[in-house]
Formats: C-alpha cells, sequence, structure tokens
C-alpha cells in the first residue's frame, strides 16, 4: 500500500491535536494585561507542546516521504505514535494548570518518552519492511537524535521531583534538537 493514506491520516490526527491544545486555553476573565499572567504557564506549556507537535509532524512528514509502501505492522506501529501524541493535549495542559508542578511535568515526560520511543518503533517497522540495504535505511542511520532524546527524557521524569524546571529544561532542550530535520533525509529525499 503507498504512503499518502497513512501520511493523510496521521496528518488529519496531528491537527486535531493541535486544535485541542488550542481549545484548552481558556481567555482570562479580565479586560487588563495582569488578567494574562495566570496563564503564563498555560501558555508555555502550549508553546513547548505546539512545537513538539510541529516536530513530529515535520519529521513524519519527512519519513514517510523517504518510505515507498507501507503494510500493516507499519499502521500499527504508526497507530501507536499517534496514540502517544494524542495524550499531548492531556499532559500540557495539566502541567500548565498546575503551573509545572512535579507529577503533571514527570508525566509530560513520560508521554514525550513514550512517543519517542514510539517514533522509533515506527522508523524501525518502515526500515524492516523496506530492507536493510534501503534508501530508507540509510537516511535514518543509527538514529543518535532519537537515542539521546530517549536518555534525555528517561532522566528528565525522575528530575521532576527534585526540580520541575530542570525537567522543563530537558524537554525544551530536545525540542530544540529536533527543530531542524534530519538532513540525511533531506539529503536523500533531494537524491
Amino acid at each position: 500500500m503507498s504512503t499518502g493514506r497513512m501520511e493523510a491520516f496521521s496528518d488529519g490526527v496531528i491537527a486535531v491535536i493541535i486544535t485541542i491544545m488550542v481549545l484548552e486555553m481558556k481567555s482570562p476573565h479580565g479586560a487588563n494585561l495582569a488578567a494574562l499572567w495566570p496563564l503564563v504557564p498555560v501558555f508555555l506549556s502550549y508553546v513547548l507542546s505546539f512545537v513538539y507537535v510541529g516536530i513530529y509532524w515535520n519529521n513524519h512528514h519527512h519519513l514517510l516521504h523517504a518510505a515507498q509502501h507501507v503494510e500493516g505492522g507499519v499502521l500499527w506501529a504508526n497507530l501507536h505514535l499517534l496514540f502517544w501524541l494524542s495524550l499531548i493535549p492531556f499532559a500540557t495542559a495539566w502541567m500548565g494548570e498546575n503551573e509545572f508542578a512535579a507529577w503533571p511535568v514527570a508525566v509530560y515526560g513520560g508521554v514525550l518518552l513514550l512517543a519517542a520511543i514510539a517514533y522509533f518503533v515506527l522508523t524501525k517497522m518502515l526500515v524492516v519492511h523496506h530492507g536493510r540495504g534501503s534508501k530508507l535505511a540509510s537516511s535514518i542511520g543509527n538514529d543518535r537524535k532519537g537515542r539521546v532524546s530517549v536518555v534525555v527524557y528517561a532522566a528528565a521524569i525522575p528530575l521532576a521531583f527534585v526540580q520541575p524546571w530542570i525537567s522543563c529544561a530537558c524537554y525544551a532542550l530536545v525540542a530544540v534538537m529536533w527543530l531542524v530535520p534530519d538532513p540525511r533525509l533531506e539529503r536523500n529525499l533531494e537524491k
């Protein structure tokens, strides 16, 4: 089966995820700028999550353009990724509304960790499906950024109980690391 249907479905789910996140941001009841101050944690958690969802959308797009076809196992791996991404609005709202308290920050990290693992599984399923000698496999390589991300998330989750802002800094660091799509995928797509 071609990748088009899977990509279209994934794009729709990701669009709904972003919509849910923005609908969770409630407008203040005051008419002055001071009324916005209590919403700063909610807004900051939204920005971080928007960037994360955008990173997943962008990298998913590049990954599927490097793939030529998919099969049932790949579809299930993709649904696994979408499941964890669909929990981002919940974790985002809980973290922002509770001003980055330890448990919400740790749960947010858990969702990010499980989404990263699911993305790793999806890439491995695609490599197995296309073959280890395929253009897709050479584009992905050893996925150093993916491995580093998992380690940082795993370290940041318990750090939330020591100092939540350290965990948030770790999450932001991983996001910055992923803002630029993998240049190997870009180069191989251009060939």
